[in-house]
């Protein structure tokens, strides 16, 4: 019990979170890091039936590419998370037969059973909430003059766990150089892929890192982000 008290006594303090979502000391653009989308307060708002966060992205990178094998590394990689978490909710998975898995020396590889009876409504279901992340990391990864790239709006708030109306559309934002007409271009086919209207916003790596930034970009700041791609990421 006295465990307990202690925990909510943490919680009150406002120490390890607040019940705002914004977290001490990040508040400045020079002393922050975008913050983790999976550590937050709130689940998604994308898909209430997915158990947490981690899954659908887990799903999100597996069912959308079936016949792609990812080892758990490249899965922690991409979603963000600790070796751990993947491990657990891997497991998880393959048990209840949505992912099937193999041991490959030492690596664990894992990939979508398409054979399951549920594949083709979770696939597309995951694709329409989830899919955003992988399918624009995919497109925009290696185009010249791609720095970061987040999403933000409805999407990023309803991935944050902010309650709304399922979004209609996908906003992204590129920091970079990048020719508006190929990031139109990314835009079109993301959109396909998804099957919702991709806009892509693109600014300057200076803007962005403005101490006296414009308006948009000072919103942007004070909103959900959800990482897509970062130059600057420890991979």
């Amino acid at each position: 019990m006295s465990n307990r008290r202690n925990l909510r006594a943490t919680r009150a303090s406002g120490e390890g979170g607040s019940p705002s979502g914004r977290v001490p000391g990040l508040d400045s653009p020079f002393k922050r890091d975008i913050y983790s989308r999976f550590v937050k307060t709130l689940p998604s708002q994308l898909t209430p039936f997915v158990r947490s966060d981690v899954v659908g992205a887990l799903l999100a990178e597996t069912l959308g590419r079936p016949g792609e094998e990812l080892s758990l590394a490249e899965l922690g990689r991409r979603i963000g998370v600790s070796s751990t978490i993947v491990h657990r909710e891997v497991g998880r998975l393959v048990d209840a037969g949505v992912l099937w898995d193999r041991q490959s020396g030492r690596n664990r590889l894992v990939r979508a059973n398409v054979d399951h009876p549920l594949y083709g409504l979770m696939r597309d279901i995951v694709a329409a909430t989830y899919g955003p992340v992988p399918v624009l990391r995919r497109l925009l990864d290696g185009v010249a003059g791609v720095s970061d790239v987040y999403i933000y709006g409805s999407w990023a708030a309803r991935r944050s766990g902010e309650p709304g109306e399922f979004p209609n559309d996908v906003d992204v934002l590129v920091v970079g150089s990048t020719p508006r007409r190929v990031l139109a271009d990314v835009a079109a086919r993301a959109g396909e892929e998804i099957g919702v209207e991709v806009n892509i916003s693109r600014v300057s790596p200076a803007d962005w890192q403005d101490a006296a930034p414009s308006p948009f970009i000072a919103t942007l700041r004070e909103r959900p982000l959800v990482e897509v791609l970062r130059a600057d990421r420890d991979d």
